[in-house]
């Protein structure tokens, strides 16, 4: 099975409403990174690479539409870019980002959260990173998030038998390799980017507070409900600013330039 009907088989599995909180919590870190990057100048093209945010829940699509004049993206799944489609007005296209539908240079800004850490072979992020710098433009910028191979939880999960975890629970769908962030900078420094900023987000320990807003959206499922389980979330962001960040953020960011 390839990976677009894997994915494909992920979407028609995935009903509206399920980790519905856990997923606005998941949205709101990455639209507030996406303002702090990307706030400082208008992008006239960019491009998102992957679309589970937008199916499964409201994602980043309603912010990124505020701070460029034309937002395109892809998936490599045709149902999760259907379903994408079908709750917002976007432009998508079923593409792999390792061999992406557009000319070289096409883009000014490019938004690639959790795209790359899916693959089986890490050969497969540097081709994706490859291809993401040969459509953005010069001086384009890329915003990117990987698993953080440097979170002790994410380890000890990519080091286990996924079909056992995805039975017993633990995981959704197929978790893929991904990099520690040292290792991470310096192959987009191989790769000819320049790295402007680097951190590490979403401190919350996943494999207690995942469950909890399952709980939580069953017993206090009202707005104002939803309001203080993110604002609760969000507290734990303040280990950002630790030097321990990149032990304990489940997500690893960059913001990198194309020269």
């Amino acid at each position: 099975m390839n990976k677009g009907d894997y994915w494909d088989g992920i979407a028609d599995s995935w009903t509206q409403g399920r980790d519905q909180l856990w997923r606005a919590h998941s949205d709101a870190l990455n639209v507030a990174l996406c303002r702090r990057w990307l706030s400082d100048r208008r992008s006239q093209r960019l491009l998102k690479t992957d679309l589970f945010d937008e199916a499964a829940g409201t994602g980043l699509w309603p912010h990124l539409v505020t701070v460029a004049e034309h937002v395109e993206a892809i998936d490599v799944s045709h149902a999760v870019t259907k379903r994408a489609r079908a709750q917002h007005r976007l432009a998508a296209a079923t593409a792999d980002v390792r061999h992406l539908p557009f000319p070289d240079e096409t883009f000014d800004t490019i938004v690639s959260n959790s795209t790359l850490d899916h693959f089986e072979d890490p050969a497969a992020i540097v081709d994706g990173l490859r291809e993401l710098g040969r459509v953005l433009q010069r001086h384009g910028r890329l915003l990117l998030t990987l698993d953080n191979g440097a979170n002790p939880a994410v380890a000890v999960r990519n080091a286990l038998p996924q079909t056992w975890l995805s039975r017993i629970g633990l995981i959704p769908y197929h978790m893929g390799h991904t990099l520690r962030p040292q290792a991470a900078t310096d192959l987009l420094t191989e790769l000819g980017f320049t790295v402007m900023h680097r951190t590490a987000i979403m401190h919350s320990p996943r494999v207690v507070t995942v469950p909890f807003s399952r709980l939580w959206q069953r017993i206090a499922g009202s707005r104002d409900g939803k309001q203080r389980y993110l604002g609760a979330m969000a507290r734990f962001e303040v280990a950002e600013q630790w030097p321990t960040r990149f032990f304990t953020g489940h997500f690893v960011a960059f913001l990198a330039q194309k020269p």
